[in-house]
């Protein structure tokens, strides 16, 4: 059995943030739909930056961004390091002459 539950459907998110944004409080929202209000107070967070509300962190697209790119530079740095290795595979050796 997996430790992890899927993740909420976003138009869940949205309500209940629309709530919590309506005055109702995060420990009454959290009883009332089985989500913590760490991850209530998580959403809010989220979702102020990404209508501009807060702008002390990133917003959604820029993490996605951020990840993408992440994932690009490990890509990118490993084909480096074949080429590398490749290369020097066919560089001849000459006595007295480091491969760089």
């Amino acid at each position: 059995m997996s430790r992890f539950k899927p993740p909420y459907p976003p138009e869940y998110r949205r309500k209940l943030v629309e709530l919590a944004r309506s005055g109702r409080t995060l420990s009454s929202l959290a009883k009332e739909f089985g989500v913590t209000d760490v991850t209530l107070r998580s959403w809010v967070r989220q979702a102020d930056l990404d209508t501009g509300r807060r702008t002390d962190g990133l917003t959604t697209e820029e993490k996605q961004e951020l990840a993408r790119l992440r994932k690009e530079n490990a890509r990118l740095r490993e084909e480096r390091d074949i080429l590398e290795k490749a290369a020097a595979l066919k560089v001849p050796r000459v006595p007295g002459r480091e491969v760089p």
